[in-house]
């Protein structure tokens, strides 16, 4: 179960960044959206330390419209290394983004909640998961009575129909309005 909802962590982020992908065709293959993509191709293959490298590179081009989506896959790239203290750091930058970003904030907190539960933090993993759900109720929270080690990130199915639309004309508008 761990692995399908990892791919479906994945397929979701790829599916967001589809749109993106298109744009980023255009310019230099170092830009932060190929970067992004490269981030989340390598993750797919469990190429967790270039994967992670590949979002701090993106992250590092300073694009703004990117920088919570960027974040918030670091947080769940970093829960699959066990670096725990290190994805609630990603998933708080991330959430920090302001914005029209509900998807990107629910992944966050489901990341933050997986790394909290790790750590043994049952409490605040609770609370995570439930801030995840109220912005997206495909997140549902895991069983927290089963003591199973965290290292996957959410399952969601209607992310992967609605949400690349709208973030796509989401991140063409901020291309659009980057290149004027």
């Amino acid at each position: 179960m761990k692995f399908y909802t990892l791919m479906t962590a994945i397929l979701v982020t790829v599916a967001l960044l589809a749109p993106l992908t298109i744009a980023a065709s255009s310019e230099p293959e170092n830009s932060a959206g190929a970067l992004y993509t490269k981030s989340v191709d390598l993750a797919h293959e469990g190429k967790y330390q270039e994967a992670l490298d590949a979002a701090d590179q993106a992250l590092a081009m300073n694009v703004t419209s990117l920088a919570g989506l960027i974040q918030s896959n670091r947080a769940g790239i970093l829960v699959m290394q066990h670096q725990y203290n290190e994805a609630i750091a990603a998933a708080d930058a991330a959430l920090a983004v302001e914005g029209n970003l509900t998807t990107v904030h629910a992944i966050a907190w489901y990341n933050k909640g997986n790394a909290l539960r790790a750590q043994g933090r049952i409490a605040e993993a609770q609370d995570a998961y439930s801030h995840a759900y109220a912005l997206d109720n495909t997140l549902v929270p895991p069983d927290m009575s089963v003591d199973v080690p965290v290292t996957a990130t959410p399952k969601s199915t209607l992310v992967a129909g609605l949400v690349p639309v709208a973030l796509g004309i989401f991140f063409c508008l901020g291309y659009v309005f980057r290149k004027k």
